[in-house]
């Protein structure tokens, strides 16, 4: 297949959208959408952005002779510079897709399905039915929130001992399982991130990031390196990592030749929009005090079916009451 009808493949795709349709960058996760095509460039908007950024029909030849050169498997980290939007603008070609997992961008002899992404606000999400997660961390939150609502924790002296211990439970709960559901969400993330690039949410952004552990290998092998390096023995008698590093800086020897070096990787907050999260926390207030009728009794229920369910663990009894109450005292 040529590029040029290639080209006019995709723009014919490109026409045939909807005004208000979104495509979201690869790597960054930006969300944008066309406003114009033309038969020599395609005009894109960011959604938060006024700005018209146009695409050339040359750069995005470019882009096709580079997937043909790598037989037909392109990685997304070898894209220029603000180079994202024409990797998600030629996927809508249906011989192209965009591999978020792989961090490719494929050729295929098939038809690919339809790449296209509705980048909806969360806050859009309020005419969909809202079930509850089968999470351990929602009751807990629920009950948290009901208890913070109950009792004024900005003065914790001023709160009776019973509240106190449903707090506290209640708190090291909401971070056992939240930290528990973090782990998870964090085990998917390092699958979809790519070579540090920070990806962006309504409420912040998150970026892959390396970590490098190293332990001192078996002593006698330490002292043997060394000592085949021209470094007495004597000098490392107790081997630690401060004497190593100073031995290491007058030899030859490498890291890896005395220590087990383990490289991990992880995922680092690495930016929180605090205005973003009070706008969305005031709206979510407003939703509940405007509740009424069935479903606020709903959920009202809810929430005292799930207290009257960890009342048994969360309920203050001094050692009297208990061996009283043991004892049928």
């Amino acid at each position: 297949m040529t590029f040029s009808s290639t080209w006019h493949h995709l723009l014919e795709n490109i026409e045939e959208l909807a005004q208000d349709a979104m495509l979201v960058t690869p790597l960054s996760r930006k969300a944008f959408g066309v406003t114009d095509v033309q038969e020599y460039r395609i005009l894109i908007r960011y959604r938060d952005d006024d700005e018209t950024i146009p695409l050339q029909r040359d750069q995005f030849e470019t882009l096709f002779r580079r997937i043909e050169d790598a037989q037909g498997e392109f990685e997304l980290d070898r894209l220029p510079p603000n180079a994202e939007p024409y990797a998600a603008v030629l996927s809508l070609h249906p011989r192209y897709e965009v591999d978020d997992h792989k961090g490719t961008l494929t050729k295929s002899e098939t038809p690919t399905g339809s790449p296209l992404v509705e980048a909806q606000e969360d806050t859009d999400d309020a005419d969909k039915e809202r079930e509850e997660p089968d999470v351990a961390v929602y009751s807990d939150a629920l009950l948290l929130i009901d208890a913070l609502e109950r009792h004024d924790v900005t003065t914790p002296e001023d709160v009776e001992t019973p509240a106190l211990v449903n707090l506290y439970t209640l708190l090291s709960d909401v971070q056992r399982n939240a930290n528990d559901l973090r782990q998870d969400v964090r085990s998917v993330l390092l699958d979809r991130l790519h070579h540090d690039q920070p990806v962006s949410g309504q409420f912040g952004s998150v970026q892959r990031m390396s970590r490098r552990n190293r332990s001192l290998k078996d002593d006698e092998l330490v002292l043997n390196a060394f000592e085949s390096a021209g470094i007495d023995r004597e000098r490392l008698t107790t081997v630690d990592s401060s004497k190593v590093d100073e031995a290491l800086d007058v030899t030859e020897l490498s890291e890896s030749d005395v220590y087990e070096v383990e490289e991990t990787e992880y995922v680092r907050k690495a930016d929180v929009d605090e205005e973003e999260k009070e706008t969305r926390l005031q709206g979510l207030k407003d939703r509940l005090a405007e509740t009424e009728g069935e479903e606020a009794n709903e959920l009202r229920e809810e929430i005292e079916e799930l207290e009257e369910r960890i009342g048994e663990l969360t309920e203050f009894r001094t050692g009297r009451s208990f061996h009283e109450s043991a004892t049928g005292g």
